[in-house]
């Protein structure tokens, strides 16, 4: 593999055979060490700005989708095989909002127990994945969202998450969600976790961009 454009067309040629978005690291076991593989991406992105497709980074994993206004071109009547129910709509919400989480974490915030169905449901999606274990007695399993989530959801980083301010402004909380604001709007200190949990009924119903 030598020179830029070179790169540029396989990386190009890389993205577009892969199944799934491929990370930095996939795509130089597959172009090579030497490639520039950040300048071929930048390249490509910048190629298809404005055009039917473009290239998005979605948790340090890049893949081409739909330009989003064109998007309902591609839309598809599906029959949706599964539903989230309330708990795990509340409970992804919890996750992505104050992640890394324990089961006991998040029933603390929603006030109910979760069941173990529940994660069941959100880890077969995808969505959501154990991170590990929390150091304190009976070391219970954490819990964070994937890299998946945010492709779903056209999310750049958890950053994207909708504030709840925003939520407000858009109307997309009833009395019950702002009954939940006070729960679930604590700030870790990262900046990051001062939201509301019942926003995922808003992303639920946001088809993936990609899709």
């Amino acid at each position: 593999m030598t020179g830029p454009d070179a790169t540029v067309r396989a990386v190009e040629a890389a993205l577009f055979a892969a199944t799934e978005p491929q990370t930095l690291e996939q795509l130089r076991a597959q172009i090579g060490e030497e490639a520039d593989i950040p300048g071929a991406l930048e390249r490509l992105v910048t190629d298809y700005t404005g055009r039917g497709v473009e290239l998005v980074e979605r948790g340090g994993r890049w893949h081409f989708q739909t330009a989003p206004d064109l998007a309902w071109l591609l839309r598809r009547e599906t029959e949706q095989t599964r539903k989230l129910s309330r708990a795990a709509t509340e409970t992804l919400a919890i996750i992505a909002y104050h992640e890394p989480v324990s089961r006991a974490e998040i029933e603390a915030i929603r006030g109910v127990q979760v069941s173990k169905g529940t994660l069941d449901v959100l880890m077969e999606e995808g969505w959501v994945a154990p991170t590990g274990r929390r150091e304190v007695p009976g070391r219970p399993l954490i819990y964070a969202t994937t890299p998946e989530f945010l492709t779903h959801f056209g999310l750049g980083s958890r950053r994207d998450l909708p504030g709840l301010e925003d939520l407000k402004a858009a109307g997309l909380l009833d009395p019950v969600d702002l009954a939940l604001e006070g729960a679930l709007a604590t700030d870790d200190g990262d900046g990051e976790d001062d939201r509301s949990s019942d926003e995922s009924d808003s992303l639920l119903e946001k088809p993936g961009e990609g899709d």
